[in-house]
């Protein structure tokens, strides 16, 4: 429903800024750019699409033979210790804790598209332990908010896209996306555990935590002191190991259950087929919303409003030019999508609006979407406390992503 009111918006907005530019200041060629930018959105929403075809079907079929193989059950045993700390009202190797690890671990490598049918079969075996059927029980909230937060360390889609768009090292936000995400993850797990009085210096999540915090705050002190080239060149090594080490051992796991792995891998890729054709016409529409809207000038308007306020208590207005990525990423994914392609489109891919916009869209989830897709698919209409700490998770993702990118770009403003 939200998005819908947005995707209006666009519209609307932009007919009335045009017709004032038009009556006003004489722009005869505003309709003009307004259509003509609805025919180019339209067609680099679809090349966009069928870019994604082969992503996800690579890593749906690298995920089915993890799963076949065990490999994704065995991840689930390990994280178990965590997991019972985290989600302690859950019976004990109950089935949604697989389910759950695998919504996290899609989401993990930046597959936010695989990610949505696992989730909802999480969300329904959590239901069925639900004993209060129209209101979000902890572990769903739990479930929900790290959700919300991002929780993506390996952004596949993103990097595919930076690709996809010509960037010299589309894996250089891998680093600072799995700083951001974290800090968010981490909000959105202290602020559930408060209002859920969870113990957050439990023994097991204590070792967790600090173990991830100390690996992100070993790297980012190893490349602060390096130079950017470096910097560059590390974490770009360091990403594509990582995931070519996940390809080669989930195609282990295959081959030591003596499991046609060929076979597992083309049920999986099916599966990223029909995923990628759904989004077509969703990723269409808001392109061309997010065009016209730019090209009727509000876009520019709106920008330009918020830098003129931030230049007035003497910060610096780099950022500003990623800011319609990061308001619209608690409303839509598709939308947050589009706006982080238009930023990069804009200001170019490398620039530093364009990869603090793709950190941005790393960094969490959408937090109105996730709530309104997977509480609605079980009924679920009291949700709580789940949009206030889903939104806490949002804003402090955003400003980690400011703060990171000033951290590893700042090279980049003139």
């Amino acid at each position: 429903m939200v998005l819908n009111y947005i995707w209006i918006a666009f519209f609307l907005i932009a007919f009335v800024v045009a017709l004032a530019k038009l009556i006003f200041l004489g722009d005869t060629d505003v309709f003009t750019l307004i259509i003509n930018s609805t025919f180019d959105s339209a067609k680099m929403g679809f090349e966009i699409s069928l870019g994604l075809t082969g992503i996800l079907s690579l890593w749906l079929g690298i995920m089915k033979i993890g799963e076949k193989g065990g490999l994704i059950q065995a991840f689930a045993r390990l994280a178990s210790p965590v997991f019972s700390k985290l989600f302690p009202d859950l019976p004990k190797d109950h089935p949604v804790t697989g389910s759950i690890f695998m919504n996290f671990s899609a989401n993990l490598l930046g597959l936010d598209n695989a990610a949505t049918p696992m989730g909802l079969k999480a969300m329904q075996q959590l239901q069925e332990l639900n004993p209060k059927k129209n209101s979000a029980s902890n572990p769903m909230i739990m479930f929900l908010c790290i959700n919300a937060s991002g929780l993506t360390i390996i952004p596949i889609t993103i990097m595919m896209y930076r690709a996809q768009m010509g960037a010299a090292n589309p894996s250089d936000v891998f680093l600072p996306i799995m700083l951001t995400t974290f800090s968010s993850t981490l909000v959105a797990i202290v602020a559930v555990c408060v209002m859920q009085k969870i113990n957050i210096f439990q023994k097991n999540l204590l070792l967790f935590f600090g173990g991830l915090l100390a690996f992100i705050f070993g790297l980012m002190f190893l490349f602060k002191s390096m130079s950017q080239e470096q910097v560059t060149l590390y974490s770009t090594l360091f990403a594509n190991t990582v995931l070519f080490t996940i390809i080669c051992g989930f195609l282990f796991s295959g081959i030591r259950k003596k499991i046609n792995v060929y076979d597992a891998f083309i049920e999986g890729a099916k599966e990223g087929f029909t995923t990628a054709i759904t989004i077509i016409p969703y990723l269409i529409a808001i392109l061309v919303g997010i065009g016209i809207f730019r090209a009727s000038g509000a876009m520019d308007a709106l920008v330009g409003g918020i830098r003129w306020c931030v230049a007035s208590v003497g910060l610096n207005t780099e950022f500003v030019g990623a800011l319609p990525t990061m308001i619209m990423k608690p409303l839509s994914g598709s939308g947050s999508r589009g706006m982080m392609l238009d930023a990069m489109n804009v200001y170019g891919v490398d620039s530093f609006v364009g990869r603090l916009a793709c950190i941005a869209q790393g960094s969490t989830d959408t937090a109105f979407y996730v709530v309104a897709l997977y509480y609605g698919s079980v009924g679920i209409r009291n949700t709580r406390y789940t949009i206030q700490c889903a939104l806490l998770a949002d804003i402090s993702g955003a400003i980690a992503a400011i703060l990171v990118t000033y951290l590893f770009f700042s090279f980049l403003i003139a």
